[in-house]
């Protein structure tokens, strides 16, 4: 049986029944549209891609898209990527499908808090599992790094067809409402059709931070606490919700959206300000919205639940700020004295929001102060459940998103600073950037007088290369503020280099010598570095970088214990593999012995927001899978095991680096590389995509080493190569014994994540299609050493991991790569096509607007069937 086939098969049923149905819907949208030539013309290329494949010759495919018309092309292109998004969808509700009926067992699931806590209470005892609880943070970051190829406008129509599809999924609906939804679901696929999918704006930081609070809205805010009551009720189920809480509200959430300037010139002092602005407004309405709903189903009486003395006494002392509006409460709600005393902070909260001063709250503790009277008061009159159900939910969010939501980061490069402070201690005519630098600290300080010093404290200093990049940030902020009140900052240093990464301590050294950084380390105890993966992985390649980092990683745990600082390590992790990115619950075991210890801080990027937190049940078991690798990765015994293998494998480690790093470097360095690179990426187009408001190069020079990382791992992803995620990995494992990599890979998690990944990269990766790219560039030098470290990549990887083919033990992803891949081939070739022409001699610039319109569907089609982007 052909592979294909057997893949389809092994697809469940109820994803494979909603896959057809939107395929049928689709297909019945395109005859509508364009006449049954279009939908024959679609049907056409899917089966000659997917006979392609069997056949393992591509001609036919490449000759069927070259004989059509521009304008036909673009109408197949924007087919392929409707259905794309639509599977993407069938997929991430079967995925939300199968984590609900999973967790109707009686056992607990695996990486679940139910079962860390079940595992570290019978193995290590509850003192234990106590000091784990009290140190447990995480904290994600989530960033508006420009990875997201879609429109919200396409976001959002996905998002209707998806509640569509969820009203047939209901086994109550009448027949009346399922022809209703049936109805429904094929006009929001038309509309889903008609919807141009390329942005014909430039996205803006605004609008940026306003996608990021359709998360919130829609997912974080009621998901939080879900994971907080799963994790009460693990530590003590049989009083849960009648009883104060045991569970701490351990999750933090920080932005860099609206805060991260370092070569965004978009993102201003004024940006800042608006930005917190915006999250202060979406946090006060939904904890607004609580208030009224727990406030005005609390309709116990005086008789059946008296308040107590405390209570009365609020109650009493609201009387005289607002007294008309306590006699309209007490009017409508007598006899109910908690109902109304939380109608009134609903009140308060709107005018916080409002910044009406006569009632506002002042700040989140005297909220939480309000709430936990009523708690009390409920709890002293016996109604214990009322006190710890909803209106514990509530307590749960105003302690992890306070008034602002989300901390809002700043991020700066360490040399505008030193190009700042030199403006500033000249005494000239400063820089338009210059005052720009010493206006985000007065905003910092204005955000911090209004909302409070959490809402924005961190400041990020990327390349950081000394001490002396951290001294500057202070001293701007004390020139920039001074006269007036200074704010308390934090300031964060960003090691991106391997360079930088090695100096790590050194720099470190220097930074405590720091008057504010004293401190600070004197009031927490705490130190906060920031690792970055995005541009060490692009300038030495994945396996020298992985290495890297995890060595820095030891340096600083040993310099931290060395100084009696506890550290906090912020993993500034890209989407992509090729980004350091993936599954986030496995890179938290692979992590150097001793650098979690109850805190992780990441950042969240791009795709990767939407695709971990858009879907409730997904975000669910997604955060709590990260808060149980935490926890088990936190224990000692487990950090000995880690610390066994590390020291065991080091120098396995040093064989594989060189030769990985050799090779990878050779490639980047080789004569003419940069001009290549450009003929066989659609890496310009990329540039004119308008994915965030963030350019895709740093300077506008066109050198290697001013192209952000994303578009570098976006480009190569839409080339079919991955080549970020594994290249030099072949040449490295060649240079060492197959058997201690064979031990390597069964016992050193950073090796055995490393190879996981690396495995995922591969298998997303086409060789055939990719040689039709790498044709384009007329170096048969370059596109044969890709394709022989390709080739002894594979090679190696099988043989250490004991595969016979690529992703053989994870069944679902392989399936559903078999199935997706002929689809992702279409639109290959139609990019192909297009490229082709734009990197011809004669075409007027009309006609290369065109293709490259076609070009830029094509992108967004391969994003979504790759599932991946930069």
């Amino acid at each position: 049986m052909k592979s294909r086939e057997v893949a389809r098969i092994e697809m469940p049923a109820p994803l494979r029944r909603e896959v057809r149905l939107l395929g049928d819907l689709l297909g019945q949208v395109l005859a509508e549209y364009g006449g049954p030539g279009l939908l024959e013309d679609v049907e056409n290329l899917r089966r000659t891609v997917i006979v392609a494949r069997e056949q393992e010759d591509q001609a036919a495919a490449a000759h069927l898209v070259a004989a059509w018309p521009i304008d036909r092309a673009e109408q197949v292109a924007r087919a392929f990527t409707c259905y794309f998004q639509l599977i993407n969808l069938a997929e991430e509700r079967h995925r939300a499908r199968a984590l609900r009926e999973r967790d109707r067992g009686k056992e607990p699931l695996a990486e679940s808090l139910e079962l860390a806590v079940s595992e570290i209470r019978a193995g290590h005892g509850e003192e234990t599992l106590r000091k784990l609880l009290d140190d447990l943070v995480i904290h994600p970051v989530l960033t508006a790094h420009p990875t997201e190829s879609r429109r919200r406008a396409v976001v959002a129509a996905i998002a209707r067809v998806g509640a569509q599809l969820e009203a047939l999924d209901d086994p109550r609906v009448s027949a009346r409402e399922e022809r209703d939804a049936r109805r429904r679901l094929l006009e929001e696929i038309d509309l889903l059709w008609r919807t141009a999918q390329l942005r014909s704006t430039q996205v803006r930081p605004l609008d940026e931070v306003r996608s990021v609070m359709a998360i919130f809205d829609e997912t974080l805010f009621s998901t939080v606490p879900e994971i907080y009551r799963d994790l009460d009720a693990a530590l003590s189920p049989d009083d849960a919700g009648t009883r104060p809480p045991i569970a701490p509200a351990f999750i933090r959430l920080g932005s860099w959206v609206g805060g991260d300037r370092d070569g965004n010139p978009a993102v201003t002092a004024a940006v800042t300000v608006e930005a917190m602005e915006i999250h202060a407004d979406h946090v006060l309405r939904g904890l607004e919205t609580a208030l009224m709903r727990i406030g005005r189903s609390l309709t116990a009486d005086t008789v059946t639940t008296p308040p107590d003395q405390e209570l009365n006494s609020r109650l009493a002392a609201a009387r005289l700020v607002q007294p008309a509006r306590l006699a309209d409460l007490a009017a409508r709600s007598p006899a109910e004295q908690h109902r109304q005393y939380l109608l009134y902070a609903a009140d308060r909260v709107r005018a916080t929001r409002l910044a009406d001063i006569t009632i506002a709250y002042r700040s989140p503790g005297e909220l939480l102060d309000d709430l936990r009277a009523v708690q009390r008061s409920l709890a002293s009159a016996g109604a214990d459940r009322l006190a710890y159900g909803d209106l514990q939910n509530l307590v749960w969010q105003v302690e992890t998103f306070g008034f602002h939501l989300a901390e809002l980061e700043v991020r700066q490069h360490s040399k505008v600073h030193e190009a700042a402070l030199s403006e500033v201690k000249d005494g000239g005519r400063r820089s338009a950037q210059t005052e720009d630098v010493l206006a985000t600290f007065r905003a910092i300080e204005q955000l911090q007088e209004r909302f409070g010093v959490a809402a924005c404290r961190r400041y990020i200093v990327s390349f950081t290369r000394d001490s002396s990049d951290i001294a500057n940030v202070y001293e701007l902020a004390a020139v920039a503020t001074e006269g007036g009140p200074a704010p308390e900052i934090e300031v964060v240093p960003l090691f991106e280099t391997v360079e930088d990464l090695a100096r790590a301590p050194l720099v470190l050294d220097g930074m405590v010598e720091l008057e504010p950084v004293r401190r600070r380390m004197e009031a927490t105890g705490r130190l906060e570095v920031m690792l970055g993966y995005s541009d060490s992985t692009k300038e030495v390649g994945p396996v020298s970088a992985s290495l890297a980092l995890y060595e820095a990683q030891v340096q600083l745990v040993g310099w931290a214990a060395n100084h009696g600082v506890r550290l906090t390590l912020f993993h500034g992790r890209g989407g992509a593999l090729g980004r350091g990115g993936g599954p986030a619950n496995r890179a938290i075991r692979a992590q150097a012995p001793g650098s979690i210890a109850g805190h992780f801080k990441v950042t969240e990027q791009g795709e990767v927001v939407f695709a971990r937190y858009s879907n409730p049940a997904i975000a669910r078991r997604h955060l709590e899978q990260v808060a149980s690798a935490v926890l088990m990765a936190s224990l000692p015994h487990v950090d000995a095991v880690a610390e066994r293998a590390g020291d065991r494998f080091r120098q396995l480690g040093h064989r594989i680096d060189e030769p990985a790093r050799a090779a990878y470097r050779g490639l980047v360095e080789s004569a003419g590389f940069e001009h290549w690179f450009t003929r066989v990426s659609p890496i310009d187009e990329l540039g004119r995509m308008r994915l965030g408001s963030r350019p895709a190069r740093r300077s506008a020079s066109q050198k290697l080493d001013e192209l952000r990382a994303i578009p570098w791992v976006f480009a190569w992803s839409q080339m079919r190569l991955n080549l970020p995620g594994w290249y030099g990995l072949g040449s490295g494992m060649a240079a060492a014994d197959l058997a201690e990599l064979r031990e390597a890979y069964a016992e050193w998690p950073l090796f055995n994540v490393l190879l996981d990944n690396a495995e995922m990269s591969l298998a997303k990766t086409d060789r055939p299609i990719a040689e039709r790219y790498l044709d384009l560039g007329g170096r048969a030098d370059l596109s044969g050493r890709i394709l022989s470290e390709y080739d002894l990549t594979v090679d190696r990887l099988l043989a250490v991991t004991g595969h016979s083919r690529l992703l053989e033990n994870h069944r679902v992803l392989s399936w559903a790569v078999e199935l997706r891949n002929p689809y992702v081939d279409a639109l290959s070739h139609i990019q192909l096509h297009t490229l082709e022409a734009l990197r011809g001699e004669s075409i007027d610039q009309l006609e290369r607007a065109r293709l490259e319109q076609v070009l830029l569907v094509t992108v967004n089609g391969v994003a979504a069937g790759l599932q991946n982007t930069g």
